[in-house]
């Protein structure tokens, strides 16, 4: 883990950004937007659980380490949500969708169990903390694939919305183990907390593929620029993976099978000296320091 992991009180001006960020190109645009759907939701209920799990923390290193991490998180999470703003500008309103992922964290994932299910606090905080890893894995593979993306640069993709996804994706890598560190510290012993980690990626990986689906569709649907003439279409997806402007869909699954190994620990995961040496140079995050 890194020692030094501190949120960066970034900002961005959207006023120059266009609808379709990625010129010519409304699919991966649009595929890439869908984290903005997602996270400002997500990222203050990462915030919530680990708050409810700061009890449970004994190692001083680790607290240091999550506390920086919460941080960060509730930082991408009102970054992202003026994103949501600035399609609303375009005419792109998405708070159809985002009530339903509003109700997937705050309800179904919420303090309590859904549907008065008599799981235990202490278990049900546990899977939610294998939940937050389970995702934070994904973050990182995305993370390190946006630091790589040149073919975003060759696609002239606006700086502001690649400084956006490349400070945040940066700092996914600073921070790519910590939550994988909470849950070991806090999920119990033995094959009971290996099997729950299993089953929080077992449940995150397809929710998170039908989200990004549907959400894909959702603002393609609504974007006021392409009036229904286009749909979102995997052949469509592909000729954008082609051009190196969005991840392969096998390369975020290989990450399915890397989680599951018994002795994996998410260090392994991207390059953080390139993650450090973006934040280096990141507009935002230079004016932030």
């Amino acid at each position: 883990m890194s020692a030094r992991i501190t949120p960066r009180r970034v900002s961005f001006d959207w006023s120059h950004t266009p609808l379709h960020w990625i010129p010519g190109e409304p699919t991966a645009t649009h595929v890439i937007n869908v984290l903005h759907l997602l996270l400002p939701a997500g990222e203050r209920w990462f915030v919530r659980v680990f708050k409810e799990g700061l009890p449970l923390v004994r190692d001083p290193e680790l607290l240091a380490e999550v506390k920086g991490f919460m941080g960060q998180e509730a930082t991408h999470s009102v970054q992202h949500a003026h994103v949501l703003d600035h399609l609303k500008a375009h005419r792109l309103d998405t708070a159809e969708f985002t009530r339903y992922v509003d109700f997937l964290f705050e309800r179904l994932l919420g303090e309590r169990p859904p549907l008065g299910a008599p799981i235990p606090e202490r278990e049900w905080l546990r899977f939610r903390l294998a939940v937050v890893a389970a995702i934070e894995q994904f973050t990182a593979v995305l993370g390190d694939w946006v630091l790589a993306a040149d073919g975003l640069d060759r696609a002239r993709a606006d700086e502001v919305m690649l400084d956006l996804l490349r400070w945040h994706g940066a700092e996914e890598v600073e921070h790519r183990a910590v939550a994988f560190d909470m849950y070991q510290h806090c999920g119990g012993t033995g094959t009971p907390r290996y099997a729950r980690r299993i089953a929080g990626m077992a449940v995150t990986a397809p929710v998170m593929l039908y989200l990004w689906v549907w959400g894909t569709a959702y603002l393609m649907r609504h974007d006021p620029q392409l009036a229904g003439r286009l749909r979102y279409s995997l052949a469509e997806h592909e000729k954008a993976v082609r051009k190196g402007l969005l991840p392969a869909w096998r390369e975020l699954g290989a990450a399915i099978p890397r989680y599951f190994r018994r002795s994996y620990h998410p260090s392994q995961e991207g390059s953080l000296s390139r993650a450090v040496e973006y934040l280096r140079r990141s507009p935002a995050a230079r004016a932030a320091s």
